[in-house]
């Protein structure tokens, strides 16, 4: 298989996609806290870690599909940014698949414009013109982003660069893909249509999925759960785990 997963664990299926840029090894912590309640199912997302880069030109469903192939055919998932965008997109097109739906510090549109607050268009196509020159520093500034706000920042970037190192450097193409689809892609109109349940978890101090996109989008979906953690930023799981292994485990054991 083209996509490299790995199990943890014994319980309910859970699937897990890391954010742009890193691999499945930034689940560590978190997963050391769920795997006596699930069976994990750790995924490097295509040309991340152990997986082989999609051909150019692939979509959002190419990159949905491509995980759907090698998990299991009934799961929950769980999505972290540019993962919460390929989780979202999987249950948009096979929601028999996907008993539950998490997603972690992601957005329907990462991108900002008029009413929608999110990334700056300029910051992202800065981005994507340093990937040309110099793909390993794009990454390391994408980390230092992702940490800011955070009470544990140093720290917080120190354990993202652990995981990103544990594995395989993401592929230069895979990277400017993933750009592409945090630029481009936008399911807000699709949010309403999924039926199954949805947990959307955030960091108040997040400056790449700000707050106010949290509010916006609970009207985008009001059936759904939302959490924002007080004092995390783009990555929760990793500055606060416990915290978000609690929220994961009681919405998918339905203690909520």
């Amino acid at each position: 298989m083209s996509v490299y997963t790995e199990q943890h664990g014994r319980g309910p299926d859970l699937v897990l996609l890391h954010g742009w840029g890193m691999n499945g090894a930034v689940w560590r912590e978190l997963a050391a806290r769920l795997e006596s309640d699930f069976c994990l199912h750790i995924v490097d997302l295509p040309g991340f870690g152990h997986s082989v880069p999609l051909p150019a030109g692939s979509t959002l469903a190419d990159w949905a599909d491509s995980v759907l192939a090698v998990v299991p055919e009934r799961a929950a998932w769980l999505g972290w940014s540019l993962g919460g965008l390929v989780a979202t997109q999987a249950a948009l097109q096979a929601s028999e698949r996907i008993s539950s739906l998490i997603t972690l510090a992601s957005s329907p549109r990462f991108v900002s414009e008029d009413g929608w607050p999110g990334i700056r268009p300029e910051v992202l196509s800065g981005f994507e013109q340093q990937l040309a020159e110099d793909h390993h520093q794009v990454v390391n500034r994408f980390l230092a982003l992702q940490a800011m706000g955070s009470e544990h920042a140093r720290e917080d970037i120190r354990r993202l660069r652990d995981s990103l190192a544990s594995k395989p450097a993401p592929d230069p193409q895979a990277l400017a893909a993933g750009l592409g689809l945090l630029g481009e892609v936008d399911l807000r109109a699709q949010l309403a249509e999924l039926e199954m349940p949805l947990l959307r978890l955030y960091g108040r101090l997040d400056g790449l999925v700000p707050r106010k996109a949290a509010v916006l989008t609970d009207t985008l979906a009001p059936d759904s759960r939302s959490h924002v953690e007080a004092r995390a930023s783009h990555a929760p799981f990793i500055s606060h785990p416990e915290a978000t292994a609690g929220h994961i485990r009681r919405f998918l054991q339905g203690k909520d």
